[in-house]
This record gives C-alpha cells, structure tokens and sequence, in this order.
C-alpha cells in the first residue's frame, strides 16, 4: 500500500468536533486545540523577564506585578478556550451552481449554553467565512465560499472555528467535518444553436402563447429568444427589440441529442447541452434530452429544468466526487 502523504496522515489523527444526532457536530473538551499568539508568546517573555528582575532586586512591587500579569495570562486560556466549548454547527442546504461560480455553503452554530460567545471564525483551509458573536442560548447562520472549478458534487471540505476571545492573547481552534455537498453544473457555452430543427407536436396549452401556429402578439425581447422571432420592422420603426409570440394548436419542442452534437470532448459537449437547456426555458420551449445510457422525456419548466441540469452535472460520475 502506497504510503501516504505527510499532511494526509497528520490528518487520520486530528481531534474533531463530535457528530450529534441531528447530522451535525459539537464542539467537546478534547477536541480543542490552543496556543499562545504572537502577543501572547511576547507578554510571557515579558513576565520572565519581569521575574528575573523581581527576585533580582527583591522588588515587592515588581513581584506584585508579575503575578498580576501571569494570572492574566493564566486565566485567558481558561476564557479562550471555554468561549469554543459546546458550540454546535448544523448543515443547511446549498443551492446548485455552474461550474465557475461560488458555492455559498450554509451552516447554522448554535449556543446551547448560558454564556455569550464571541468573535468566533468559520474557516476552510486558506478560506475565511463569517466571524460571529453568539448570545446564549440563541443561533447565528454563518456562510462559507467556496470558488467550483468543475462540474460534479463539490464535499464542504474540512472546516475549522476560531477565536482568540478575550486579549487576543490565546489562539484556539477545532476541525469539523459535516455531510454537506453542493451541486455543480456544467458551464453553459458561450455560444451554439441546437443542432437539429424543431419538432412541432399538438398541444393544448398552444393558444396560451406557447405554440408555434399562430401570432398572437408582440413581447419586450427577451436574451436567448430566437431571430426568427423579432420583429424587424418594428425594430426598424424605432419602438425596440420586440419578439413575437405564437399560439394554436402545435408546441416548438427542441430535443437535445449527444450523437448530433459536433465531435469534441465530453465536457464541452455537456457543456452545449446546458447552454442549449437554458436558451430552452429562454424561448419557452419544449424540450427532451437524450445522453448515453440515459434518456428524458420531452417537458419544460424549472422542475424539468434542474432535472436535466442534474443529469448533466452527474454524467459520467455516479460514484466520484470533485475536489
């Protein structure tokens, strides 16, 4: 077995916030780690110093003030670290998103106990999210972002919560890990037509302005509505971009084919196919897609919409997640 990477090791025994029965995580005794800041390291230098100089010279009131400041110094450590004790984090849900785009991670901490909390931070690797103040007994929802590179199911990584509460004298933190995924869709192509013609089906919902036989009336246009729709002579007139719409008895229904797509890779290829969804919905327009090994029927709106979409963000990787 291939040996692991040092911080991958390091990480099998990190100490973490405990799972609690709602899915998420609370932050126990042993799971705190603390240390002295830069601040802190330097005051304890102070305080020796002060000490040495103390017994030193015999100096009563140089004594008086080093135990003063050492006491201080002692009991920050018992606030830092008692200011992380009993926090709970709870996952929400995250909207979907392209490829490209930030992933808005939502958690909800919570304060169970008796004492206010503040100044604690949401971080995940080099990103920083929320910094908070927590009544007691109450809750904060805290957003974390993270940049999507590809398309897939993106894992909420490792998370950590800070704070150096109340001098800023003590630095402590501990890890999380929660559940939580969000949804990434391919990155819709800048350009391109479905390649195939439309196909005109019966409907009864054609007279409602979404057929394809008859002109019922003019609309403001509308980015993604087809050229064969705007009225140029209106255009010409001055009164604007205007985009015609049909009704009667027949619906314009697109359907998305992979084999009839131009021969590329397979992402620009699903990327296309998410261009040619949304210009779709655009020109409220029926549509179906058709992809290897799975098939969906003709339909429109946002149900139809994110199932598609869905389809598409997971091709290919039923089992694998992005990183």
């Amino acid at each position: 077995m291939p040996a692991l990477p040092v911080d991958q090791w390091l990480r099998r025994f990190r100490r973490r916030a405990r799972p609690d029965r709602r899915g998420g995580v609370s932050v126990k005794p042993r799971s705190i780690y603390i240390l002295p800041t830069k601040q802190g390291m330097l005051l304890a230098v102070v305080i020796l110093l002060m000490l040495t100089g103390s017994i030193n010279y015999g100096s009563n009131l140089g004594h008086l003030m080093t135990f003063l400041l050492g006491g201080i110094w002692l009991t920050a450590i018992l606030h830092t670290w008692r200011n992380l004790l009993g926090l709970g984090l709870q996952p929400r849900q995250v909207a979907s998103v392209f490829a490209g785009q930030t992933a808005d991670f939502t958690l909800l901490m919570v304060n169970v106990s008796a004492l206010d909390r503040f100044g604690i931070t949401l971080k995940c690797k080099k990103i920083s999210g929320d910094s908070v103040d927590i009544p007691a007994n109450d809750q904060r929802l805290l957003h974390l972002l993270i940049p999507t590179h590809a398309r897939g199911e993106l894992p909420l990584p490792d998370i950590s919560l800070h704070t150096s509460y109340p001098l800023g004298l003590f630095h402590a933190w501990t890890y999380a890990r929660l559940d939580l995924r969000c949804l990434v869709y391919p990155k819709p192509a800048g350009s391109g037509e479905p390649p195939s013609a439309p196909v005109y089906t019966r409907s009864d919902t054609g007279d409602r302005g979404f057929g394809a036989d008859d002109f019922v009336g003019l609309r403001n246009f509308r980015p993604g509505d087809s050229p064969r729709h705007i009225d140029w002579k209106a255009h010409a007139r001055e009164r604007g971009l205007l985009s015609k719409q049909f009704g009667g008895d027949r619906t314009e229904e697109v359907r998305l084919d992979w084999d009839l797509l131009p021969k590329s890779d397979q992402e620009k290829r699903l990327s296309l196919l998410c261009r040619f969804i949304l210009q779709a919905e655009e020109r409220e327009q029926s549509y179906g897609l058709r992809i290897p090994g799975q098939k969906i029927e003709s339909g429109m709106g946002s149900v139809h919409r994110q199932r598609c979409l869905t389809t598409l963000a997971r091709f290919g990787a039923d089992n694998e997640t992005i990183r």
